[in-house]
């Protein structure tokens, strides 16, 4: 395969962003911070400890981060069970995988929840790898992850097409080369996706797929 396909997870196949709102607000919440919920919902994307260094000033005590993080995954890993793919998630997957498209996850879950989302994904037949913010030294939005996934699947940069729905995710394909295209349903509006660098947008996986043939994916 000379031809790379690279996903993000969260909000992006699978309908979870909501669920790590709610997991982030009650673990800051537990720990005594009081952060509102939309400014939680903008930092997912970002791996633990920046998403935290992001909410709470990267000149904040970090002596908590470790517990902080801890909370979440619990309290997340509660919601497991009511993870769902979004529409044509699985489709999408398979449809790019048997036209020759090496998949692969970049996302920064950790291994239990991984496993979860792919449960709920249910393709996994079409998923040639997986890359997370664990195998890198910098999560998004620096490049590290998308750069990490090319290599395990051996396809240049101009070879690629990176599909996500914040802006770090945009931000990271960009610094790597890659085309990056956004989906809408992680509910980060256009403007912010274009104004990163979005090639084209789109509602979300169905939408993707029902328009792949004058997408991205076709000039890569």
């Amino acid at each position: 395969m000379d031809r790379a396909a690279l996903f993000d997870v969260d909000g992006t196949l699978v309908d979870s962003n909501h669920l790590h709102v709610v997991a982030w607000w009650e673990a800051l919440r537990q720990g005594g911070r009081t952060v509102p919920a939309h400014a939680v919902h903008r930092a997912l994307g970002l791996p633990g400890e920046r998403l935290l260094a992001h909410l709470l000033g990267e000149d904040h005590d970090t002596a908590d981060d470790d517990r902080l993080s801890a909370a979440h995954d619990t309290l997340y890993g509660a919601y497991f069970e009511r993870l769902r793919a979004f529409d044509g998630a699985a489709d999408l997957l398979r449809t790019l995988a048997d036209d020759g498209w090496a998949v692969v996850l970049v996302t920064s879950a950790k291994d239990r929840e991984l496993d979860a989302l792919r449960g709920a994904i249910d393709a996994d037949e079409a998923i040639a790898a997986t890359a997370t913010s664990d195998d890198v030294e910098e999560g998004k939005p620096a490049p590290d992850p998308i750069e990490h996934a090319l290599g395990l699947v051996d396809v240049p940069p101009g070879r690629a097409v990176f599909v996500g729905d914040s802006v770090w995710d945009m931000r990271a394909a960009r610094h790597a080369g890659v085309r990056p295209v956004a989906l809408l349903c992680g509910g980060i509006p256009r403007a912010e996706l274009t104004g990163e660098g979005a090639a084209a947008v789109y509602d979300d996986p169905a939408d993707l797929l029902a328009h792949l043939d004058t997408s991205p994916f076709k000039s890569a």
